[in-house]
């Protein structure tokens, strides 16, 4: 690991974003950018508009699907390469498939910007890398000691258990059509051979995955069955802004569940409009956040969206780091998230 940390920050945020003015590119910019590093392809990280893009040999077929027709290159993990005259590689975060943090060195410093991550096992993805720095940059989405996970094959369980409990009504799980409606199918695989059934931005990104060769249940696209079928039974997996939408009218009073971190609090399932709800995160939990911390061994830490505030207090107190919060545009898990 690197010695010391350089006068000059190697990263500074500025109107698009995340800036490295020795490398001059940016890391998962909110406006155009000459160069664009991406950590991964949720919307609020893969944006439109910059001239070219790197990313991992496993987003890209997400990237491209969202968009469109870019200039991409493509890096495997832990390809060393240099910009300019920082040298950069990409990790796995364990997130979704693809996702990367991006490790940056310049001289004797070395930063790492985490993107999203998560330190529990996900059956569809690259499980985290431990890279060690001298300046962290950390998502911080579910950074309150409220927040703790259970292993998500023990999730799925309880999605199927639920699922086989009304067998009259179609059973509705909303979860993020990128990363988490995959992660349900791959541990669902586990439990059932059932084909479960799908709205279409869901199979969209199902068919990338499979492709790459996630082993999942059998899936079929909602549109493709017969105005005839009731869908009585049946498990279907819909993004969450389809929640209460036209598409709904298709299911006869389904029973409904709501896949999240946000499940973890009492009543956010009642407030918003869901049976049910599972507490599945693509995020880490706070064991999470500290843990990884820890593990980077960073004397420095910026904690960007989510409870950034108190966990960075927490890492000053407790672990004497120097920590603050560190303002992007950056959304965690977001229950408009449709992508």
């Amino acid at each position: 690991m690197a010695k010391a940390r350089a006068s000059t920050p190697l990263l500074t945020v500025d109107a698009k974003g995340l800036y490295c003015s020795s490398g001059n590119f940016y890391i998962d910019p909110w406006g155009g950018a000459e160069t664009a590093l991406i950590t991964h392809a949720h919307s609020d990280h893969a944006r439109r508009g910059s001239a070219s893009y790197i990313a991992t040999q496993q987003s890209e077929d997400v990237l491209r699907l969202r968009l469109g027709d870019i200039k991409l290159k493509t890096v495997s993990y832990g390809e060393k390469f240099k910009i300019g005259n920082v040298w950069v590689s990409f990790h796995p975060t364990g997130h979704v498939l693809g996702s990367a943090q991006i490790r940056l060195e310049h001289g004797d410093d070395v930063w790492v910007v985490s993107g999203d991550y998560k330190r529990d096992y996900d059956p569809t993805c690259e499980g985290f890398e431990v890279v060690e720095c001298n300046t962290f940059i950390t998502e911080a989405t579910f950074g309150l000691p409220v927040y703790a996970w259970r292993p998500s094959s023990e999730i799925a369980k309880n999605i199927y258990d639920w699922w086989q409990s009304d067998l009259e009504r179609p059973s509705l799980i909303f979860a993020y059509a990128f990363g988490k409606s995959q992660r349900i199918l791959a541990e669902l695989a586990n439990y059932t051979d059932k084909t479960v059934y799908l709205h279409g931005a869901v199979t969209r990104l199902t068919e990338t995955y499979r492709q790459q060769g996630v082993r999942m249940v059998p899936t079929q696209n909602v549109t493709d069955m017969p105005k005839t079928h009731t869908f009585a039974g049946d498990l279907v997996l819909a993004p969450p802004s389809a929640h209460r939408s036209h598409w709904m009218k298709r299911f006869k009073t389904p029973q409904t569940g709501f896949a999240s971190g946000w499940m973890q609090v009492r009543g956010n399932r009642r407030r918003r409009g869901y049976e049910q709800g599972f507490v599945l995160s693509d995020h880490a939990d706070w064991n999470g956040l500290v843990r990884t911390i820890d593990e980077t061994k960073a004397k420095r830490v910026l904690v960007t969206h989510g409870q950034s505030d108190v966990l960075a207090r927490y890492l000053q107190e407790t672990r004497g780091i120097e920590a603050r919060p560190l303002e992007t545009l950056y959304e965690g898990e977001s229950e408009a998230e449709s992508e």
